[in-house]
């Protein structure tokens, strides 16, 4: 198998780096623009979700890469996901994203987060409202697994799940999740979490892995680590690469955002670093802060979570 991807639990293999698509405001052109470049990079996995309203621009993208015989499409890994408001339906959720994207199947669809909301609420901040008192998980996976049963997708996953969500998912789940998506990164080193993955043959996949430097909630705070960056300078790299290729050596993918084709190049270029056991041990010294806390989906009222800690089961 290819270095530069990874074998999931269901058989499939999934590209350890990936093209992320959201962004806010939402630009289609844009987007569309972005994934030509990053395909010609040398991208093949991407990763979009309802909520992004990112799937009409990357289904178009594909297409006409595909019909132009830049690439085919088992070459290309697609991920998309579940929103909270479609958790009593995700075979129709689905069929709605492969309709979005004008695709026969995605490679990978997740449950976003374990947060069930009132059908319609498609806002990525929903209102108090919009909750739904109970989340239902072994409802929500069996309409998971039906995706997967018809072949609607050729895995199915999870994301923002702690380990203990995921302890308890595996109580029920005919079909193992493939994959948990976290934020992941060097200040957020996810170490219990990966070890129950890796325990139960799941992927940790990482959004973030450069701690979302570009988005309005997003933090510098990784690449301006003067740790990555002395780490880059020692390998004649750059801090996005070190990482990056951080993520990788621990044994999960990455899926990296960034619009602009320097970026696109560079961050490609984390595959072929490789970092040595000094700066891991270093690394594991820096002060650990997530930078996508969640507190959204957090209230006194109708959410039936009522701190961060519940929603995280304390590991936060």
């Amino acid at each position: 198998m290819r270095s530069d991807r990874a074998r999931l639990n269901c058989g499939t293999t999934i590209p350890v780096l990936g093209f992320g698509t959201y962004s806010y405001p939402i630009d289609l052109k844009a987007t569309e623009l972005a994934i030509h470049t990053a395909l010609k990079v040398g991208y093949r996995h991407f990763d979009t979700a309802k909520v992004y309203g990112s799937e009409p621009a990357v289904g178009r993208a594909l297409t006409v890469a595909i019909d132009e015989g830049v690439v085919e499409r088992e070459d290309i890994f697609l991920t998309s996901k579940l929103w909270g408001s479609d958790h009593h339906d995700p075979v129709s959720a689905l069929k709605q994203t492969l309709q979005n994207l004008g695709m026969e199947y995605v490679d990978m669809y997740l449950v976003h987060w374990p947060v069930k909301l009132t059908p319609g609420a498609n806002n990525p901040v929903p209102k108090e409202e919009e909750f739904e008192p109970e989340l239902d998980m072994e409802v929500t996976w069996r309409g998971m697994e039906r995706c997967f049963d018809s072949g609607l997708c050729q895995a199915i996953g999870v994301s923002n799940f702690s380990s203990k969500k995921i302890e308890r998912l595996l109580d029920f789940a005919s079909v193992p999740p493939a994959v948990n998506q976290v934020e992941m990164h060097p200040m957020w080193r996810q170490r219990k979490l990966r070890e129950v993955c890796g325990e139960n043959k799941i992927l940790v996949s990482a959004y973030s892995p450069l701690g979302a430097p570009g988005n309005a909630w997003g933090s510098t705070a990784v690449v301006d680590s003067p740790i990555i960056q002395s780490i880059a300078l020692k390998h004649n790299a750059t801090p996005a690469q070190v990482a990056l290729q951080w993520g990788v050596s621990k044994g999960a993918s990455v899926i990296a955002k960034s619009f602009c084709k320097e970026r696109m190049v560079e961050n490609m270029g984390a595959l072929n670093l490789r970092l040595d056991d000094r700066d891991i041990l270093d690394i594991d010294k820096l002060e650990e802060r997530k930078i996508l806390r969640g507190d959204v989906y957090v209230n006194q009222t109708t959410s039936p979570y009522k701190t961060i800690g519940e929603l995280w089961d304390d590991e936060i």
